[in-house]
C-alpha cells in the first residue's frame, strides 16, 4: 500500500484510540483518522480482529497506543504484560509489513535503567529493570525484526485530561482535585523524568508521520524534573501553592518495583527532519491547565 494523496492524504488507524494519548492523536489527525476503535471493538491482542480492521479501513499508517502500562501490575502479571506489550505488538507489526502499512508503536523511558546520569538519547543501549520495561523493549525489538516501515516513539510521564483503563484518572488530575479538597499529597523527589503533555506528543507524532520518518524517536516535552517538582509547579500554576504537598523518597514508599530513578529522554532526530522541538514541560503544564479550566467551566 502507498500513502495516498501525499502527506495530507495519509490515512491513519489507531489502536488504543480511547486512552490518553489515543484521544490526543484523534484530535491531531482529525479527518485523516480512518478508524479508532475502542478495546471492546478491536483488541490489539486479537490478530484476526486487527486484520479485519486493516482490510476494512485500508489505512496508510497504523498507530498502536494500546499497552499494559500499570508498572506494578506488570510485575505481578508478567504473562499479561508480554502478551500485550510484546506478542500483540509483534503480530501487529507483521500484519502491517504484509500489507505495506507503516506501523507506529509507542514505547517508554522504562526501557532504560536510569543509571546513565544524563538524558537518554535514541542511540543509548536499553537496559530495563522492570517487567513493564522488558516487555516494552521486546515489543520494540520484534517490531524492528519484522522489517517494514516502522516508527518507534519513546515517551515519558504522559499526562493530559483523559484517563486510561489501566490507571483511571491521570495522576495530575487526582492531585489537583485532592488539593482543591484540602487533602495532603506526598510525591517522590528522587525520580527524575521528562513530563510529556499528550496533545504535544500527538502533534509531534503527526509531524513524524508527515515527514515520512522511520526508526526510533524520543518524544517528550523539553526539560526534566522530579515528580515532586512537577506537582509543585502544577499546584503553583493552578493557584494552589498553599496546598499541603510533602516530598518523599521512593525508598520511603516501600514499593518493590525497581523504577528507573533518572530517565529523562533527549530527542536527537527532529532537527534533521525539520520538526520543531516540543515546548518545555512548564509550558505544557500551562496548556494542560488552560484546557482543564475550560472543561471545568463548561461542566458548571
Amino acid at each position: 500500500m502507498h500513502e495516498s494523496g501525499g502527506v495530507g492524504g495519509t490515512r491513519v488507524a489507531l489502536i488504543g484510540g480511547s486512552g490518553q494519548l489515543g484521544t490526543a492523536l484523534r484530535g491531531a489527525f482529525g479527518a485523516r483518522v480512518a478508524a479508532a476503535p475502542g478495546h471492546d471493538e478491536v483488541a490489539l491482542e486479537d490478530p484476526a480482529a486487527l486484520a479485519v480492521l486493516l482490510d476494512a479501513s485500508a489505512p496508510d499508517v497504523l498507530i498502536n497506543c494500546a499497552a499494559f502500562h500499570n508498572v506494578d501490575l506488570c510485575e505481578r502479571d508478567p504473562d499479561r504484560a508480554f502478551a500485550l506489550n510484546a506478542d500483540a505488538v509483534d503480530a501487529a507489526a507483521a500484519a502491517c509489513a504484509q500489507r505495506g502499512i507503516r506501523f507506529v508503536t509507542i514505547s517508554s523511558d522504562y526501557v532504560f535503567d536510569g543509571t546513565l546520569g544524563r538524558a537518554y538519547r535514541e542511540t543509548d543501549v536499553p537496559n530495563p529493570r522492570t517487567v513493564y520495561g522488558v516487555s516494552k523493549l521486546a515489543g520494540e525489538e520484534r517490531t524492528r525484526a519484522r522489517g517494514g516501515r516502522h516508527l518507534i516513539v519513546r515517551t515519558s510521564g504522559v499526562f493530559g485530561t483523559t484517563g486510561s483503563s489501566n490507571k483511571g484518572k491521570p495522576l495530575i488530575e487526582r492531585v489537583l482535585s485532592a488539593a482543591q479538597r484540602g487533602e495532603p499529597t506526598r510525591m517522590v523527589s528522587d525520580i527524575i523524568f521528562s513530563p510529556s503533555y499528550a496533545p504535544h506528543v500527538a502533534a509531534a507524532i503527526r509531524a513524524l508521520v508527515d515527514a515520512g520518518a522511520v526508526g526510533t524517536h524520543h518524544v517528550t516535552n523539553a526539560g526534566s524534573c522530579s515528580w515532586y517538582d512537577f506537582v509543585a509547579e502544577a499546584l503553583r500554576k493552578a493557584g494552589l501553592a498553599d496546598a499541603p504537598l510533602e516530598p518523599t523518597t521512593y525508598a520511603e514508599l516501600a514499593n518493590p518495583t525497581p523504577r528507573p530513578r533518572y530517565s529523562p529522554l533527549e530527542n536527537t532526530t527532529f532537527a534533521a527532519l525539520g520538526i520543531a522541538p516540543l515546548p518545555s514541560w512548564e509550558a505544557a503544564l500551562d496548556a494542560f491547565l488552560s484546557v482543564r479550566a475550560a472543561r471545568l467551566a463548561a461542566a458548571t
